[in-house]
């Protein structure tokens, strides 16, 4: 079954064309890197599946919601069936790891405070966080926030977690266990979509991967070696027009 369908799908960020003829199926279980230069759509690719630029043009599906059709009071019934991991984390900074995540259950309908109380255990422990609920925010490195958030997204064990860029402020090894940890969630049946500009990632954990490129998205068949001799290597010129559509 596939989540993710689109299909000749034209992506726009306010009246500036992004990506054009996006097609691509992503099924159960799968995991895909986003991959590209800054500037080159794939944030906003991804805020398309979960509604956050709307889809104008081609056919676009996202467990079965019909993304060019979606209205905005439609909204959170989709975003209660995606996990979805920032960059920058966006965790509540005046409550504990434990009351984020109970605030995330609370407003996607669970009540029985039991039944709260047992998840919020369940999700830290397969994190590696069961010791950290009482913590603040502030009191935990980037790596351990990160796996709150991951936490936090597959609270109510989503079809699709969408992941935008998780390690890009973690050291390799702190990045290399977070991709490990959403193997471990695919592995388990989740969807799992990343983006990353780090494609020694893509030879430790294989999976498919997406380029961004001249407004394409195209699904990448060889090893992502050949790619990392120029991943980064924008010219002064492709730096200034990257800046300037600020995609990413």
């Amino acid at each position: 079954m596939n989540l993710i369908d689109y299909k000749d799908v034209n992506i726009y960020q306010d009246s500036q064309l992004v990506l054009q003829n996006v097609t691509l199926n992503i099924g159960e279980g799968e995991f895909v890197y986003l991959t590209g230069k800054v500037g080159t759509g794939k944030s906003t690719f991804l805020k398309t599946l979960y509604g956050e630029i709307p889809v104008k043009e081609g056919k676009a599906q996202v467990m079965n919601f019909d993304m060019t059709e979606l209205k905005r009071r439609h909204l959170p019934e989709l975003r209660k069936k995606l996990g979805i991991i920032f960059q920058d984390f966006q965790l509540l900074t005046d409550r504990t790891v434990d009351a984020n995540l109970r605030f995330v259950l609370k407003a996607t309908g669970w009540k029985n405070k039991v039944e709260i109380n047992q998840r919020i255990s369940d999700v830290l422990e397969l994190v590696g966080m069961s010791t950290k609920g009482y913590k603040m925010p502030s009191e935990l490195s980037g790596g351990e926030q990160q796996r709150i958030v991951i936490a936090r997204a597959i609270l109510n064990s989503p079809k699709l977690i969408l992941a935008d860029e998780p390690t890009g402020n973690l050291d390799a090894e702190t990045s290399r266990q977070i991709v490990e940890l959403l193997k471990q969630i695919s592995k388990a049946g989740s969807t799992v979509v990343m983006i990353t500009h780090n494609l020694h990632l893509l030879e430790e954990f294989p999976g498919r991967q997406f380029l961004c490129k001249d407004h394409c998205l195209t699904e990448v068949e060889n090893s992502p070696a050949e790619e990392k001799a120029t991943e980064g290597k924008a010219t002064e010129d492709e730096v200034q027009e990257d800046e300037s559509l600020d995609f990413d």
